[in-house]
């Protein structure tokens, strides 16, 4: 059985199609510049190098047809027809309240995403074009949403309520739901599995930093806290996003500078963070390199970044009453071994104890990594994430009717002889 996965967003389509019955991926790629102009796709097959095309993709229905269309080349593709792809799983950034776990879409659920969407209003709409598109394209199969946020329903009221008058909750959805969810349950998952306890008697932190950046507290296989909250903005500084800032600032900045709602949103989105701090950089190694130089903002930058994540470690902690395991995931907490160690500088006294060469070293193609010494009594694990992995164990289980909850099934990645 084949699944094809897709994570549309504004100007990309991600896709993955995922052999179940043998446990691989058989091909994975993104299309690039979809909306935009100068559109094409990167196409990877294992054991095979890279397919590149130019075509135009003026609209995420076209980049759907031109995956397919890869799919399906002479040359290049991995099936021979349509038909042997048994369902497609969607990533859909936000659920609002209304989804607490990955769905099946008819209309009744495209509907609803479509009502929550002014919550996302840069990530559901696309979404929702991918979604839409591949209906057209692939009409006689299953389609299946899978949501950022329905990993995060489970914090308590008093962890997701802002102090805020309680009607902006009760009449526009006013309150913390958190991001980057598949990702959070699938490196907690292994985390579990290399501390060789149940996940369900661990208490795990879990640190998901790209040019997104959230950061998790998950208790028994449960998240009871995560930095982002009605919006991807708030928490951790990131590549172009501030995070956590006085609120009164913005208002402030609007009065000094004459800027209007919208302006002062996609500053503190789009021109904010790292670039904000370098003025140049939104990639870290560009930072860590600039930084190596002598560059004064570079190396602010860096702090400020590793600072912060020092914070929710140790506020995590604390919300865990302790912790097992702390996690460093996806495309920087993977490979930026000096972020990760500035980062944890100073948590002796929590327990963890750096093997720093080790840390050094690590990067996300050595797979999952434990950077701490065997003395040490918190495991810092390096642990590439896949959220596409997750995406099709939610359609499986939705397909074969045996999905609950995120805990009660389990399949590829909670086995210990997965190796991912």
């Amino acid at each position: 059985m084949d699944i094809l996965a897709l994570n549309c967003g504004s100007s990309s389509v991600k896709y993955q199609l995922f052999n179940w019955d043998e446990r691989c991926v058989i091909a994975k790629g993104m299309v690039e510049r979809v909306t935009i102009g100068d559109s094409f796709i990167s196409h990877e097959v294992p054991g095979k190098e890279t397919y590149k095309e130019e075509s135009e993709c003026p609209d995420h229905r076209t980049a759907i047809n031109l995956i397919i269309s890869t799919l399906l080349h002479h040359e290049h593709g991995v099936v021979k027809d349509m038909d042997e792809i048994s369902a497609v799983g969607h990533r859909v950034v936000h659920g609002g309240e209304k989804f607490t776990r990955s769905v099946a879409i008819d209309k009744e659920v495209l509907d609803a995403i479509k009502s929550v969407q002014h919550l996302a209003p840069l990530h559901n709409p696309p979404n929702i074009s991918g979604i839409e598109a591949a209906q057209a394209v692939l009409p006689d199969v299953p389609h299946i949403a899978i949501f950022d946020t329905a990993f995060h329903q489970t914090m308590p009221d008093y962890a997701f309520t802002y102090a805020l008058p309680y009607e902006w909750y009760q009449e526009y959805g006013v309150r913390r739901y958190g991001f980057h969810g598949t990702s959070h349950l699938y490196v907690s998952k292994r985390a579990a599995i290399n501390l060789g306890k149940p996940l369900s008697e661990s208490k795990i932190i879990t640190l998901h930093i790209g040019n997104g950046v959230s950061h998790s507290a998950i208790k028994n296989g449960e998240s009871v806290d995560t930095s982002m909250g009605l919006t991807p903005l708030e928490g951790a500084m990131m590549g172009t996003r501030c995070g956590d800032i006085d609120p009164a600032i913005p208002p402030f900045i609007m009065d000094q500078e004459g800027c209007n709602p919208r302006e002062i949103d996609s500053l503190l989105n789009k021109k904010s963070g790292l670039l904000g701090i370098t003025g140049r950089y939104t990639d870290r190694r560009d930072v860590i390199e600039k930084a190596g130089k002598g560059d004064y903002r570079c190396k602010l930058a860096l702090e400020i970044e590793a600072y912060r994540i020092k914070k929710y470690i140790g506020a995590y902690a604390a919300a865990l009453g302790g912790v097992d395991a702390v996690v460093f995931t996806a495309g920087v907490g993977e490979n930026a071994g000096i972020i990760r160690e500035k980062a944890l500088e100073g948590l002796e006294f929590m327990g963890i104890d750096l093997d720093r060469e080790k840390n050094l070293k690590t990067l996300s193609k050595h797979g999952e990594t434990d950077i701490t010494t065997p003395e040490s009594k918190v495991k810092v694990f390096v642990i590439p994430t896949n959220e596409e992995l997750v995406f099709v164990e939610d359609v499986v289980a939705i397909l074969d009717n045996t999905y609950t909850n995120h805990m009660e099934f389990t399949y590829t990645f909670t086995d210990p002889e997965y190796k991912p």
